[in-house]
């Protein structure tokens, strides 16, 4: 079960669909670069893929047998096999020489051109395999196994438009079309930095063994997130709370596509970001979505570059870059669908918020043996417990307008893993 406290202001601050909405606007694909095929795994295409032939170029078949005419063996029975003159034997990427006449079958193999005269194969198993000759003992393949030319596609076609994103079939299918070579958006290059005097890098790690300092996790998990979504990470470090540091950081993100910076934008002292941004002229759309964890995400643009500003807490980093900057990381890909589609998950344990805002809850979504998907809570959803984060697999969506959840009720989840739907057993 979670708690918060009602924080000060709340309905003055945008909801997150509002925030979500204020990114996006105005985003839009970036330039379009050429790949090579297998480079091209995980863009999106910025071209459509025309066929220059048609798939497959001439009528196959679909398993080793026999190619025969259907009406040869309407009789066939295993008590009282149609016997056929069997003229020729034809491999894959070979040809066939001779038409198929009455009374007679050509032997096949899967993939092979058919024969002129067949319109079936019998597979093999409904034969006695004979070379000269070939017994057929059943009827059941009349008119069948056969792969008609252009089954898969046809000269002009267009068989992959814009806007599809780039997976393992779409990239045999374009293999198949002679594409070595594809136009894709390109990836965006996302530059980030922590803010902090406590934070160190790994090389510094012996001072946060000694209790000194803190290592930037947001820094590696930032890093991890860009990539994740198909952006080109520009890490510039981290930055002390200090204004002419911050100022000269994001002075070093010039040319970069998107700017993305952790901590230094709530309304502590030491906060100067909000400060350093609007001094180098940054256009703030908001700093405050009513959300936890998260609340104090910012938002703008910097001499045209979007900024997003995600908060300190290593959890509200998280949260914040998967609902704000993993959308907007997705539109400069091309890609069309942004967003995480919710799910409704069953409770496995009663649910409370005390603060009316929009509530994003680590936790385990699994799958019933019925199909129904649960819900449970990691533990503690403290913003600063991380490794509560490493044990989830999706984020559980609390409305403002639900206080109290119980066991058995209904919540929507938005899975940020595919873990939800494995399993460590085969089933069907």
């Amino acid at each position: 079960m979670t708690s918060a406290t009602p924080a000060a202001g709340i309905r003055t601050m945008l909801s997150v669909a509002e925030a979500v909405a204020q990114v996006i606007d105005g985003a839009l694909p970036l330039a379009v670069e050429r790949v090579s095929l297998l480079d091209a795994l995980g863009r999106v295409l910025a071209a459509p893929i025309v066929a220059p032939l048609t798939l497959p170029p001439w009528d196959n078949s679909a398993m080793d047998g026999y190619a025969v005419r259907s009406a040869d063996i309407d009789d066939a029975t295993d008590g009282r096999p149609t016997v056929l003159r069997v003229i020729e034997t034809v491999a894959a990427g070979q040809f066939p020489s001779v038409a198929v006449g009455p009374g007679e079958a050509v032997r096949i193999m899967t993939g092979a051109p058919l024969p002129a005269g067949a319109d079936s194969v019998v597979r093999v198993e409904d034969t006695d395999g004979g070379l000269a000759s070939v017994s057929v003992r059943a009827a059941r393949d009349g008119g069948r196994n056969v792969r008609p030319r252009g089954e898969d596609l046809r000269a002009g076609d267009t068989v992959l438009p814009v806007g599809m994103p780039i997976s393992a079939a779409q990239i045999g299918v374009l293999a198949s079309v002679g594409a070595a070579a594809v136009d894709v958006y390109r990836r965006p290059r996302v530059a980030f930095f922590g803010s902090g005097d406590e934070l160190v890098d790994l090389d510094r790690f012996h001072e946060a063994l000694a209790g000194r300092k803190i290592v930037s996790s947001n820094n590696y998990t930032v890093h991890a997130l860009i990539r994740m979504a198909g952006g080109v990470p520009i890490n510039l470090g981290i930055a002390p709370d200090a204004r002419d540091a911050l100022r000269a950081m994001l002075e070093r993100a010039a040319g970069c596509d998107v700017i993305v910076t952790t901590a230094g934008i709530s309304v502590g002292e030491f906060d100067y970001l909000r400060d350093v941004l609007a001094r180098l002229g940054a256009d703030m759309t908001f700093w405050k979505v009513r959300m936890r964890p998260g609340a104090p995400v910012g938002f703008g643009h910097l001499k045209g570059t979007p900024w997003i500003g995600l908060p300190g807490n290593p959890v509200s980093t998280m949260v914040t870059f998967e609902l704000f900057a993993r959308p907007l990381l997705r539109r400069m890909l091309g890609y069309m669908r942004l967003y995480r589609r919710p799910v409704p998950v069953v409770l496995e344990e009663p649910v409370r918020i005390a603060a009316p805002i929009t509530h994003f809850l680590r936790a385990v979504v699994q799958v019933r043996d019925d199909g129904v998907l649960t819900a449970r809570l990691t533990g503690p959803q403290g913003s600063g417990i991380l490794t509560s984060m490493s044990l989830a697999n999706a984020l559980l969506v609390v409305p403002e307008d639900r206080p109290q959840s119980h066991a058995g009720d209904v919540l929507h989840a938005l899975l940020l893993t595919d873990d939800a739907g494995t399993s460590a057993h085969f089933s069907l």
